[in-house]
């Protein structure tokens, strides 16, 4: 066994998605499954049901009349919103149950988690017009390896975040010489362990390969890159404020080109982001 699957391995034995929120992701990527499969999943978890239905008639989506049914929240907001919104859930109570420490906040890595998917959607939508979905979830579980490793060994997790400093070694590499692996490979383990589509595992995996290579602005990696990269500098950061973050020459070209739709898009950001904190903190 690697120690990534170590680490997941415990981690596993603690905290980790549910196995509704899970096999949501499976029905999503069958195209055989129906909106019918879709809600008899959902139904199996009661707890899931009301904060999911309480989530929907906030007043973030706006609806003019009450969702009072699983079935009826489906069919208006589709499968991959509520499997979504689910995610985000099951990731808020997970970081929220944690208690911080003086050296990091759980309550931190939530926002920039939130951030990061909020800013990944918002990027294929306006830049690429895609459908922002998929990459939402590469940003809200981008950093499930940095939970994992956290909940496996919060002792040497702490040591981690004190040796991670502004112009010092990257949190990847300090992880590779407390842990022999990272976060990014934990939460690739994770992400196909859950059968999440491979190019979101992918960008997961590749989330701190910054500065090298050749990525693609319109790929789930090049999107949760770039994400990552602005939202840092409008300082949702993850750990620390300060920490480098380079981009991929194909990527810092892509910005350069579009720097105008990219300053209106950070300048919406912090809204959006309020607005989606607001949601699940009521």
């Amino acid at each position: 066994m690697t120690p990534a699957e170590t680490l997941v391995k415990k981690f596993k034995k603690n905290r980790t998605l549910s196995h509704i929120v899970t096999r949501m992701a499976q029905l999503i990527n069958d195209d055989e499954s129906t909106l019918q499969d879709f809600e008899e999943v959902i139904r199996l978890d009661p707890a899931l049901v009301a904060r999911l239905l309480t989530l929907v008639n906030s007043s973030h989506f706006g609806l003019t009349r009450k969702i009072d049914s699983i079935s009826r929240a489906v069919a208006l907001l589709g499968m991959k919103n509520l499997h979504n919104i689910a995610v985000t859930d099951t990731i808020q109570h997970m970081l929220h149950s944690r208690s911080g420490f003086a050296e990091f906040s759980p309550q931190r890595l939530w926002l920039h988690s939130v951030a990061s998917g909020i800013c990944c959607k918002m990027i294929a939508e306006r830049i690429f017009t895609l459908n922002g979905d998929d990459v939402y979830l590469c940003g809200i579980l981008h950093d499930i390896g940095l939970i994992a490793i956290m909940e496996a060994d919060p002792e040497t997790f702490l040591r981690l975040i004190g040796q991670l400093q502004p112009g010092g070694p990257s949190i990847v590499s300090l992880e590779r010489q407390l842990f022999l692996t990272d976060h990014c490979a934990i939460g690739y383990i994770l992400a196909k362990d859950w059968r999440l589509p491979d190019a979101i595992a992918a960008a997961i995996r590749d989330h701190h390969s910054d500065g090298v290579g050749d990525i693609a602005p319109h790929s789930p990696t090049g999107i949760l890159q770039m994400s990552e990269y602005i939202i840092q500098q409008l300082h949702y950061s993850s750990i620390k404020e300060g920490l480098a973050k380079q981009l991929a020459p194909s990527l810092a070209a892509h910005i350069r080109k579009n720097v105008a739709e990219y300053r209106v898009l950070a300048e919406d950001l912090p809204e959006e982001i309020e607005k989606t904190k607001n949601m699940y903190d009521s």
